[in-house]
């Protein structure tokens, strides 16, 4: 399977847009959060993705991903990227005064790119889109 194709098998696997440049494929996901920073409304703030590159022999690539979610949305899931065995690299915030509280979780492994899609698809389950 050539890149193109698995970069759109895995956007499908997710609901997202795929694109591929310099070698690597990322895939954008659209999120339905209505969230104001500094009293404003953002969208641009409000995003949601995967990307995958570097792949071996075997098929295993470095699978990335980064979601925006709340705080509610926080604890399912990342409890559902963790029973998965998927690693969470860092949980912050990237803007003060924003309402609701937002915060950007990070992911990865080294794995097939659809089985990571799969994974990341499972957890997206918990949260509201």
């Amino acid at each position: 399977m050539n890149s193109r194709s698995l970069c759109e098998q895995c956007a499908q696997i997710v609901n997202g847009t795929a694109s591929i440049m310099h070698g690597v494929c990322s895939i954008s996901i659209p999120r339905q959060l209505t969230a104001t920073i500094q009293g404003r409304p953002t969208k641009g703030a409000i995003h949601a993705g995967i990307t995958f590159e570097s792949i071996d022999a075997q098929g295993n690539a470095l699978n990335l991903g980064e979601f925006v979610v709340t705080e509610k949305e926080l604890h399912p899931f990342t409890q559902a990227l963790m029973q998965q065995g998927i690693l969470i690299s860092a949980i912050h915030n990237h803007w003060i005064f924003s309402e609701p509280n937002l915060l950007y979780v990070h992911f990865q492994a080294v794995e097939p790119p659809i089985q990571f899609a799969q994974k990341a698809a499972n957890a997206l389950h918990t949260i509201q889109f």
